[in-house]
């Protein structure tokens, strides 16, 4: 059977109170329209085709990988639908239909509804669910069979519809020739004069096709976000999920409560997390690393057995055995070896650190290809910009760089030479070389006296 998914988001979000388009708001590290468009594909959707409207262009640069419909005018669900009719022309299949807004949709639950779709062998099929606090949701009226008769939206609900629990969650599989000649049968006859999709359920039936409901298990599953407060709420059971996922799958959490994880991050077993760390975008980390407290990682790579403590790293590559911490920043372009040791208050950027190496305390290295073994003293800084372009620093392998060292870049220090503290290096130190650029010490007597 050929799947095909339908996205609806096209509309403004004007709850949200923002410029950004609502499906776009991030939940769990990525946009609630990517949620939900990986979900359909975990399903094994072949197509899928968001409706956009509201800030179209925005949608289009941050999603990638689907189809784009535009909805010029926000006539109701149903011409949003009808807006794929010819991107659809000819086809066959089933069609399933989702909101862009419902971020805790799982591909477990849409493959439910989808093998239940296909055993009942019916045209329509609507995921209800049970919900506590039913006001907002289009109400599911039952034939006496038991089958749906029909949808009704909770501002067109008499008194006694807005008393029926099962309400409407907005997801939906249709054979896809019947979907389409039943919206032509539409009326905006209606509270909101829109051109609802509720309404093809109704047609269907009274062309005599059964309307199947399946119920969703777990009602949270299906919440759509309309505001800032619901966002948290979505915030919140995603990362519960993910923390209990990872926990699952040999990950420690000392304290899943205040331990942040991303959806689409990696991390390997045996790996242990401390309080108050943020882990982030397509994070990847290896096996038995301990990690935290207060530190944050975004699009980090990072091997196994690493150990990092109040450190904020983000768009880099760390090796095996690295030790890191506290108060380290590793910014983005950053190559960190096995075996390397990070001390306190040290800044890296857009370099290569060889194996072995190691820097204890109070660096800056920018824009430097540091070899094997290095020891880097305390108080080094790579001079890598001369206020018009950066340049590199070239170290060879088991270097020897004395404290309150400064490399003003384009310089290399070849391999095995050693340079004496306080130096200002600007010209190449050959291999095994020492290296001393400071000016000679004066002591002028009874100098102090005078001052005072």
């Amino acid at each position: 059977m050929d799947l095909i998914t339908i996205i609806l988001a096209a509309g403004k979000g004007t709850r949200m109170k923002s410029d950004l388009p609502k499906v776009l708001h991030k939940v769990c590290g990525k946009p609630m329209l990517q949620h939900v468009i990986d979900a359909a594909k975990g399903v094994g959707s072949t197509r899928e085709l968001v409706v956009i409207g509201s800030g179209a262009e925005l949608v289009r640069q941050s999603i990638a990988d689907v189809e784009f419909v535009m909805q010029t005018e926000q006539l109701g669900t149903g011409h949003a639908v009808l807006c794929t009719r010819d991107a659809l022309a000819g086809i066959d299949g089933t069609v399933l239909i989702l909101c862009g807004d419902t971020p805790l949709l799982t591909t477990e639950m849409l493959s439910r509804l989808v093998e239940e779709h296909s055993k009942a062998a019916v045209k329509a099929t609507v995921l209800t669910a049970m919900m506590p606090d039913a006001a907002g949701y289009g109400r599911i009226i039952r034939a006496e069979d038991g089958a749906v008769e029909k949808i009704v939206e909770h501002k067109d609900a008499t008194e006694d519809e807005l008393k029926i629990c099962e309400v409407n969650t907005g997801i939906y599989c249709f054979d896809l020739k019947t979907l389409f000649a039943a919206l032509e049968q539409v009326t905006n006859d209606n509270a909101q004069g829109e051109y609802y999709l509720t309404d093809v359920l109704e047609i269907i039936r009274r062309g005599g096709d059964k309307i199947n409901a399946a119920i969703a298990e777990d009602f949270t599953e299906t919440l759509g976000i309309n505001s800032r407060q619901q966002l948290a709420v979505a915030e919140k059971i995603l990362r519960r999920r993910k923390n209990d996922r990872l926990m699952s799958e040999g990950v420690t959490l000392m304290d899943p409560s205040s331990t942040f994880i991303d959806a689409d991050v990696e991390i390997g077993r045996d790996t242990v997390i401390y309080p108050f760390t943020w882990i982030e975008g397509a994070t990847k980390i290896g096996a038995g690393c301990t990690l935290g407290p207060n530190s944050r990682l975004q699009n980090v790579t990072m091997g196994d057995r690493v150990t990092a403590q109040f450190i904020y790293a983000h768009d880099c590559e760390i090796g095996d055995e690295v030790t890191i911490g506290p108060y380290v920043h590793i910014r983005p372009g950053t190559k960190i070896s096995s075996k390397v040791k990070i001390g306190n208050f040290v800044e890296i950027k857009n370099s290569n650190i060889g194996v072995s190496s190691k820097l204890p305390h109070l660096q800056y290295i920018g824009d430097c290809d540091m070899g094997a073994g290095v020891n880097v003293g305390c108080g080094t800084v790579t001079c890598n910009y001369d206020g018009k372009k950066k340049f590199r620093t070239t170290i060879g392998d088991n270097v020897f760089v004395g404290c309150n060292t400064n490399l003003v870049a384009p310089v290399e220090v070849e391999e095995g030479a050693y340079i004496g503290a306080g130096s200002t290096i600007t010209k190449r130190v050959p291999k095994d070389n020492l290296a001393i650029a400071r000016a000679r010490q004066v002591n002028f007597a009874d100098w102090a006296d005078k001052r005072k």
